[in-house]
């Protein structure tokens, strides 16, 4: 099965994957700044529910990649454009909401249900074609065929990859909380912060 899979690539080939998996999961992305913008507008919580959600969505992105209609997607330049549109309003639809919440009050932060916070990271990711093309170039180039069917060998390997980019990014959430808090004592800009971030990120989007 596809943990068999895995233990038969070799180990310094796995090393170099989690390697350089971390490395790309620590860099400073769209993933990193969504969640430390929930963080700061929600609390450490938010933060962290916020990666969870975008680990989710990596999941979808490598579900779709173990069965090929990631390849279909990234070859019909259409289709990523759209997604990437859609993505892009979500997020200025996240960013018009956050500016309108006015001040932040201390007492109602967390109030956010859980399960939305969630659905905001997953779709945030979801709506972001760029992991389609990374994950179609990344995986393969850790796989061979000797090791063992290679599609397992790709749902495997997506999978630590989602696992440790979810316990990152979840990090990166709560560390934005914790400065929130902080800025929460001094000022009542948060929301507006968070709204520029967002913004920040559909602008960023498109322009790629």
């Amino acid at each position: 099965m596809i943990w068999d899979s895995l233990a038969n690539i070799p180990a310094a080939q796995l090393t170099a994957f989690v390697a350089g998996g971390l490395v790309l999961n620590f860099a400073p992305g769209q993933d990193v700044f969504f969640a430390s913008a929930c963080g700061i507008q929600g609390g450490p919580r938010a933060g962290a529910l916020a990666g969870i959600g975008v680990g989710l969505g990596v999941v979808m992105h490598v579900a779709l990649a173990t069965v090929g209609l990631g390849a279909l997607v990234a070859a019909h330049p259409e289709a990523l454009r759209a997604i990437k549109y859609a993505g892009a309003a979500y997020l200025l639809w996240l960013a018009w909401k956050s500016w309108r919440a006015g001040p932040v009050d201390p007492s109602a932060r967390g109030s956010v249900r859980s399960w939305t916070i969630v659905r905001r990271g997953f779709l945030s990711n979801a709506l972001n074609p760029k992991p389609v093309l990374f994950l179609l170039a990344f995986l393969p180039q850790f796989t061979h065929p000797a090791w063992g069917p290679v599609w397992q060998q790709i749902l495997g390997l997506g999978l630590i990859f989602a696992v440790t980019g979810t316990l990152v990014t979840m990090g990166y959430g709560i560390v934005g909380g914790l400065v929130g808090q902080v800025m929460g004592r001094r000022m009542g800009l948060l929301n507006k912060i968070a709204a520029v971030m967002f913004a920040g990120l559909a602008v960023r989007l498109i322009a790629r």
